[in-house]
């Protein structure tokens, strides 16, 4: 048998919601959702080590990444150490290490990636033993998002989003994910949402449906299809804050993007492209016109949160 490992480093994919439909707001301010995860490679990197004073309990984070990483209790990852910590009653500390690659506060779920990675690194450095199930369960106590991350390749999301029914998804799907600066609240587009559901004529069902229509897509593979059927609720609600998504989103879709939508609550705008190539050329052709841009080309990716090293 192995001796336990001192340093465990994991991954954790962002994600794009390919269709999201928004219900209205219960007595406790949560929306159900019926959403299509998919995760893109796009990796967030979580470094676990043991505390070099043997015994010490200490947890602590840091991170070197451009862009504000909150290193006290509200980053999601080291909630997730100590809620990991807590229900399985281990008695070790750590050191958490984050390399960001998923943008901050973009709709990308890079927190919620954060936090997967670490539950899944933390879980073999302490030798906790819970199952990627049980991890997935955890994650849903610290937000909607932490499951997916955990699961990984394209998904389902009703409920809050964190009950999850894989799909399948045969096709890689190539992204140019454009990040236009600037972040955007997801709970002030939520709010903001719910302002403009109270002055429309049709308000959002209790229970959203799931877009079956894309589901099929997917299963398929056929991209001209899924580009059909790409739609996110929160897209008025995300450009009413920030009218230069609109666009953008525009700018995409006349340099040669098949689709293009605000990712999640945003504002990182997801255009999907036929391929690699496809996607440097819009995004050449959007810089050309628009001036410097972070934008980025990222295939789909079947992979959630797994361990990439341990010793």
């Amino acid at each position: 048998m192995s001796p336990a490992p001192r340093r465990v480093v994991a991954t954790a994919p962002g994600k794009i919601n390919l269709s999201l439909r928004v219900g209205g707001a219960d007595h406790r301010g949560y929306h159900a959702l019926a959403t299509v995860f998919q995760a893109v490679d796009l990796l967030e990197t979580v470094e676990a080590r043991l505390p070099e004073q043997p015994g010490s309990l200490a947890l602590t984070i840091d991170s070197r990444v451009r862009g504000h990483v909150p290193v006290d209790s509200t980053n999601l990852a080291l909630r997730a150490a100590e809620l990991l910590r807590s229900e399985t009653g281990t008695q070790h500390g750590a050191h958490l290490h984050i390399t960001k690659q998923v943008p901050i506060a973009g709709g990308m779920g890079g927190g919620s990636a954060d936090a997967a990675a670490a539950l899944v690194a933390l879980n073999h450095l302490w030798q906790t033993g819970l199952s990627p199930q049980e991890l997935m369960l955890l994650g849903s106590r610290l937000g909607a998002d932490v499951p997916f991350a955990v699961l990984g390749g394209t998904a389902l999301g009703t409920g809050n989003g964190d009950q999850l029914t894989p799909a399948p998804a045969p096709a890689t799907l190539t992204w140019l994910l454009c990040a236009p600066g600037g972040h955007l609240s997801t709970p002030e587009v939520f709010r903001v949402f719910d302002e403009l559901a109270a002055s429309s004529s049709a308000p959002p069902p209790v229970t959203p449906q799931p877009d079956h229509e894309q589901l099929r897509a997917l299963a398929t593979g056929d991209v001209e299809a899924i580009a059909g059927t790409l739609a996110n609720e929160l897209h008025h609600a995300a450009v009413h804050q920030r009218p230069d998504l609109q666009d953008l989103l525009d700018a995409l879709r006349e340099r040669g993007a098949l689709a293009a939508i605000v990712s999640g609550s945003g504002p990182t705008l997801a255009a999907l492209v036929h391929d690699d190539e496809h996607g440097h050329q819009v995004s050449e052709r959007l810089r050309a016109d628009l001036g410097d841009l972070d934008c980025v080309v990222a295939p789909s990716t079947p992979h959630g949160a797994r361990i990439i090293e341990a010793a």
